[in-house]
């Protein structure tokens, strides 16, 4: 009997949530200052049938002139994958490496595009390093045990 072979595609890439939040409009806007950006990244993968996953990237970004909130965006861009025929350990990296890359640059357009027709200057979203990110929260959770 041969092997199965390991079967990976994407079903869909989606929006599944996106928020807009600009607490101090209008005076904001005649603010000239550059404001500090902060990006916060958190991942999800769960399996929603046999051999197919949902796989959920939410981006934060908020920009703060002092204590000020010019605007706060999130979105939770979301992609469902057939993932089938894979080892078990290796599907843990798969949805946390693998998936969020195939997913951040629908992230990344859906926060430039927000943040620009809330009226500011586009954020462009860095690449981002879900393997770190993933070793990172792999060496947290040893630890916390």
């Amino acid at each position: 009997m041969s092997e199965k072979q390991p079967v990976f595609s994407i079903e869909k890439i989606y929006l599944k949530d996106l928020s807009l939040e600009i607490p101090h409009a209008p005076q904001i806007f005649l603010e000239r200052e550059a404001p500090q950006i902060d990006i916060q990244l958190h991942t999800e993968g769960k399996p929603i049938g046999e051999g197919i996953f949902d796989v959920i990237l939410t981006v934060t970004a908020t920009a703060k002139l002092g204590e000020k909130t010019l605007f706060l965006v999130e979105a939770a861009q979301a992609g469902i994958f057939q993932i089938q025929n894979i080892p078990e350990a290796d599907l843990e990296p798969i949805l946390g490496i693998t998936c969020p890359n195939i997913i951040f640059p629908y992230a990344r357009e859906t926060i430039s595009d927000v943040v620009t027709r809330a009226g500011f200057m586009p954020v462009i979203l860095s690449p981002v390093s879900f393997e770190a990110l993933y070793q990172q929260r792999a060496q947290q959770e040893q630890t916390s045990h």
